[in-house]
């Protein structure tokens, strides 16, 4: 008669975690490259939140939900959903505030239009980024929170 096979603890799985303990930070920096990248080239803010998200979901495959949990609170991540949105909408009332059109980046720097430009997109990039980010780990709250 065999005996039944305990199940493997984290802290048995070794190589797991150094792996994760390295890529993590890596995943999040890259991230973090394709958020700032997003105005010059390929990327943005709804890819960098996804490729973010990921590295804390890593995070919490490996560690557990229980630790991600404690790292970032789900009220965190309301919040930070909610103040993503307010960020993009603030950029489309402030052009307006300017004298601008909705989103009209122009009248953030009327003297220097291309300035203008450059700071509405990294700020609106900015919030999409932050509310993807957000509602992803949210997502996967909610779905590795079932029983």
């Amino acid at each position: 008669m065999s005996q039944p096979v305990a199940p493997m603890r984290m802290r048995d799985k070794v190589i797991l975690r150094v792996v994760g303990r390295t890529l993590i930070p890596l995943i999040v920096l890259f991230g973090l490259y394709v958020q700032f990248h997003g105005d010059f080239g390929p990327g943005g803010g709804f890819q960098a939140g996804v490729i973010i998200a990921a590295g804390f979901v890593l995070y919490g495959l490996i560690y557990g939900l229980d630790a991600l949990q404690t790292l970032i609170p789900m009220r965190a991540l309301e919040v930070a959903v909610s103040l993503g949105v307010l960020l993009y909408a603030g950029v489309g009332l402030l052009t307006i505030a300017l004298g601008g059109n909705f989103l009209d980046y122009n009248a953030i720097d009327p003297h220097h239009p291309a300035h203008g430009q450059h700071m509405g997109i990294l700020m609106i990039e900015a919030g999409v980024g932050i509310t993807v980010t957000s509602a992803m780990l949210g997502i996967y709250y909610m779905f590795a929170g079932r029983s």
